[in-house]
Order: structure tokens, then sequence, then C-alpha cells
């Protein structure tokens, strides 16, 4: 399987550096991970900084699953199913620090949620990370998820 993780910026968190790098490792077995990190925008206007981000985000490619707080809520067996149900390649894309477009929202293929909370866009990379291992050890029927 292929999966291609589009986000805003670079991950500056050591901690978060470290956790990604760790699921990246444990996911080799299961699927090749392609990260594709857009330029994230600076500046004071919000809007403006979001729209260009938008931009990058949909010049790289479709279809994708956006994650979203407003999206799906999926238990991490439903979430598994849906990574079957997407074989052999999905596409996520993960918004910057103030959120995506109405363009990069209303081009998703479906719009997923990891949780009612609040993450920071970097922490929300490490989760969709382990996450998406859990769903390959639930597929494969590894002794990860109990």
């Amino acid at each position: 399987m292929k999966i291609n993780l589009i986000w805003a910026g670079k991950t500056k968190e050591q901690f978060l550096l470290d956790g990604i790098r760790k699921y990246e490792k444990l996911l080799k077995p299961y699927a090749h991970i392609a990260v594709h990190e857009i330029k994230e925008e600076k500046g004071t206007d919000i809007q403006r900084m979001v729209e260009k981000e938008g931009e990058r985000i949909l010049k790289c490619r479709s279809p994708y699953v956006l994650l979203d707080d407003k999206g799906k809520h999926l238990t991490s067996v439903e979430f598994a199913g849906f990574i079957v149900k997407n074989m052999p390649e999905i596409t996520f894309v993960i918004g910057g620090a103030y959120g995506v477009s109405d363009r990069v929202k209303q081009g998703a293929q479906d719009r997923i949620a990891l949780s009612r909370m609040t993450f920071t866009h970097e922490m929300t990379r490490l989760v969709l990370l382990e996450q998406l291992f859990r769903a390959f050890t639930i597929i494969h029927k590894r002794s990860y998820h109990h």
C-alpha cells in the first residue's frame, strides 16, 4: 500500500520528529509512506495564508482525505476498515496552523476527525501515523491493538 501525507511546513519539535520517524519505521512492513511538505505561509493575513497553502495542497494530488475536526469520527477498527476500502493508495491532508481553505475542504473525497479535541497541526502528524500503524496491526491481526 502507498500512503501519501501532505502537510504544511516542517515538524519543528524534536520529540514529534522522533515519534514520526518511529512510526514511519514501524509502518515500513505494511506501507510505503511518502510525506509531501508544502511551504508554510507566514504573515498576519490569516485568510491569505490559508488560501496560499490551499493552492499548494490542491496542486499535490487528488483524491485525498482531509483530517478535519468536523469530519467523521471513527474508532480504530473502523479506521482500519477505511484503510482497506481505500487500498492500494490513499492520500491524507493535514492543514497548517490555521486550517485549510474552503476549496481544500470542498475538494476532499472524505473528511475524518482524529478526535473531538483540537491538536496542533504538528501533533496531528504523529497521531495520524500512530493510528495508521494501529490500523495495519488490526488488518494483519498483530498484537498491538487491544
